[in-house]
């Protein structure tokens, strides 16, 4: 089942021209974003799960574009942050090129197919260039969600 931007995401979880510096830093960004609008999800727990996948290989798509994702355990229902970057970071994407577009997904640990299926979701509506020009224009993060999810 697919799931749309506006089932994963809320405007609490999107930011808007976001200091990146690395890619440990946008981790720890995406973590603290997520732990305080989702109280049952702990910083430490998503931040270790981020970078833990990441290890297995990077997240980046190649055009400016990375979807670090995990399962992780507390999680009921998948959910996502979108970030656009003040200045693009260096991520190991299939292309070289920076990332300055993020969508990050957690979805509960037990949800394999699940997980695939809105990862797949994801990466379909990130491969719109014209879609992802949209937000890289946006100049606020209202804009930015309202731009994800209409």
């Amino acid at each position: 089942m697919q799931q749309p931007l506006d089932n994963l995401l809320t405007p609490e979880r999107t930011a808007c021209q976001v200091p990146g510096v690395s890619k440990k830093r946008l981790f720890e960004t995406i973590a603290r974003i997520i732990s305080e609008d989702q109280l049952s999800l702990s910083y430490d727990e998503i931040f270790a799960q981020f970078i833990a996948r990441e290890k297995l290989g990077s997240t980046g798509l190649g055009a400016g574009i990375a979807i670090p994702h995990s399962r992780i355990d507390n999680c009921t229902q998948p959910l996502g942050t979108l970030i656009t970057l003040a200045e693009p970071i260096d991520y190991d994407a299939p292309d070289g090129r920076q990332v300055d577009l993020v969508f990050a997904l957690l979805v509960p640990s037990e949800a394999h197919q699940q997980h695939l299926d809105t990862l797949a979701h994801i990466a379909r509506k990130f491969s719109d260039a014209e879609f992802c020009q949209r937000l890289r224009q946006a100049d606020n993060t209202a804009a930015l969600y309202d731009l994800a999810t209409g």
